[in-house]
Parts: structure tokens; sequence; C-alpha cells
């Protein structure tokens, strides 16, 4: 497919291209009555595939926010190519840099049970070719973008390659978390990260963090300190997704708690994609990173209220949820200085 199929670019008069470099997967998803026991065999009530991968879903999800999108990945020769790229094509993203590969799509095998408990089996395939020499090829692409957007679900390699190559702003959802060098994570602009995350990462870099605590103010507190740590170590600017509770955004200006708004929830998967497609691309449009977080946490609210990732992510032509005021966290001064004094 490299080079041989491309859709137009969407987001006509915005500022920048966002190029994400990612993964792309087929999703089976699997509905049960209840989850199997280890050696039980069940019958399952239904059975879909839809396009998924941390990868795509981010660039559908920016170039549905208007972003000049172009989307860097593999898919395999096994068939499924058809099956994860439909949202691509339909929001306007430029798939021209998706390789295909020999071997299978990357597969998410899921598992639902009648109490929404599930299990997630995810066989990287094609995505394993996702390399630095792969990323490479696309220099030029990642040179000219106004944000490169990343994620854990590609070689280490490849992720370093993009952040070497990168001629703009660098957008890096440790997503899974993985063992990825420090100079490359200290290189976003910003690094997102949800609670957990952001904990799992402190670790790795062997800085303490106190865990989750028992009420809402003192996980609010909590993640404050986590997100002051991070730029403590030298993260230039950090935003924390907290689900319903909405982000925490942290950069030179200071820290701010940015609220979601209130919506009736039908089926969360693939919202924290949503919101950083969406926040990439705020930050191509010129908004500044509040601005971008502003709205990408309105997004990610929509996007909870459909069912499905990529089908469920708005438009521009979409009315989001309200907006609700940020506030600065109580410890955003300490925030600024502790990033000041290590930058």
């Amino acid at each position: 497919m490299s080079g041989s199929e491309s859709q137009g670019a969407g987001g006509v008069g915005m500022t920048g291209t966002v190029v994400v470099v990612g993964s792309i997967n087929v999703d089976q998803v699997v509905t049960v009555d209840r989850l199997p026991l280890p050696g039980e065999t069940l019958i399952g009530s239904s059975m879909t595939l839809s396009p998924g991968g941390k990868g795509a879903n981010q660039a559908v999800a920016a170039a549905r926010r208007g972003a000049r999108t172009v989307m860097i990945g593999a898919v395999g020769d096994d068939g499924r190519a058809d099956d994860a790229l439909p949202y691509l094509r339909s929001s306007g993203v430029d798939f021209s840099g998706v390789d295909t590969v020999p071997g299978p799509t990357g597969l998410a095998i899921v598992s639902v049970g009648g109490d929404s408990e599930n299990t997630i089996v995810v066989v990287p395939g094609a995505n394993g070719a996702v390399g630095a020499s792969a990323v490479g090829s696309h220099s030029a692409a990642l040179s000219e973008a106004a944000v490169v957007v990343l994620q854990g679900e590609i070689p280490v390699d490849g992720i370093a390659a993009a952040v070497q190559h990168a001629g703009g702003r660098v957008v890096f959802n440790l997503a899974p978390v993985i063992d990825v060098p420090a100079d490359v994570v200290k290189a976003a602009d910003p690094l997102v990260v949800n609670e957990h995350e952001g904990r799992l990462l402190l670790a790795a870099w062997g800085v303490s963090a106190s865990g989750s605590q028992a009420t809402d103010e003192e996980a609010r507190v909590d993640d404050e300190s986590v997100v002051t740590s991070l730029r403590a170590q030298g993260v230039t600017s950090v935003v924390m997704t907290r689900g319903a509770a909405g982000a925490i955004v942290s950069d030179a200006s200071g820290s701010v708690l940015v609220a979601s708004p209130k919506v009736a929830a039908v089926d969360s998967s693939g919202a924290g994609d949503a919101f950083v497609g969406a926040l990439a691309a705020g930050l191509a449009a010129g908004s500044s990173l509040l601005e971008a977080a502003q709205d990408a946490v309105r997004v990610g609210a929509f996007s909870v209220t459909g069912v499905g990732t990529q089908a469920s992510y708005p438009t521009l032509e979409d009315e989001l949820p309200a907006a609700v005021d940020a506030a600065p966290t109580e410890g955003a001064a300490d925030a600024d200085s502790a990033a000041e004094m290590t930058s």
C-alpha cells in the first residue's frame, strides 16, 4: 500500500500537519455472558470486527477535528487491511505512509462479559515492522510536520527515530508504558499519560510516587504531585488524563485542572485516543497547550456517548458538550519552580 493509496488531506486552512506514527489494528470483539475460566469453552453471543490501534485511533480523531493528518504505520498482507483502514479513508487521513508488510495485520482479541468486564490480547503483527528503518523512510513528512504524535505500540527504535526526524512539536502518549530511553520521553511537549501510566513511568525512573488515595480530593492532590514530579525530572510539559475527572495540564506557564463536561457515558473505549488526536489537532492549529487540552477534554467526553472507538469521534460539525472552566492547581507554583530548576 506504500505510495499506492492516499486519501486527500483534511483540515483546509489549518496551520500545520499532524503526523501520527503508530499502530494500526483490527479489533475482534466477542461478547459472552461471562468470561471463561481457564480451560473452559463458552458459546459467544456475538462477534464484531472494527478498526483500532492507538495510532490509527488518534489519526482519525485529529483528522475529524480538522487537522491535515498523515498516518505512518504498517498493515499485513493477510487481507485484514481493509478491516483496519475504513475510518482512516473516510476521515481524510493521508495514509500513503502506511506500508504493507508480509504477515498478519495487528489484532486485538477482546472478550466482553455481561458485567462489562473484559480481557484483551494484542498480537502486534505488522506493527512490529514500524521500526527505525521504516520510520526513517518517511523523514521528509516528519521534518515538515507541525506535530508528531507517538504512542507505545510500535518498536522503541521506531519511536526514537520519529523523535529524531521530527521537525515540530512531539506529542508522546506513553501508552502502554514501555521501556523508552529517558531522553526520548523528555523530547515530548507534551508527554500525555493517565494517572496510572504517570506513576509507572516515575517508578521506572526510580522516583517514588504515592499511590491512589481514598477520596476524590486526595486522588486529585496525588495526581498533581505525579505531574509535578514528571516535570521535575525534565519533561517540558505534561498532560495527565483522568477520565471523567478531566485532565491536568502543566507547562512553563503553570499547572491547570481542566474539568470534563458531565455526559451520559455509553462506551469509554478509545476516549483517551480521541483526547490525544484532538489535542494534536489543536496544537497544529496554533492553540496553546491549555486551549488544545480544553477542546480535547470535550472531544473525549463526546466520544464516550457513542459506541466503539473511531466511529464515536466527533467532526467539526458535531456539537461538543459545554466547556467547564479550568482552574489553577494548588501546586501550580511549585510545579513551575521544580520544572525550571531542572531545565
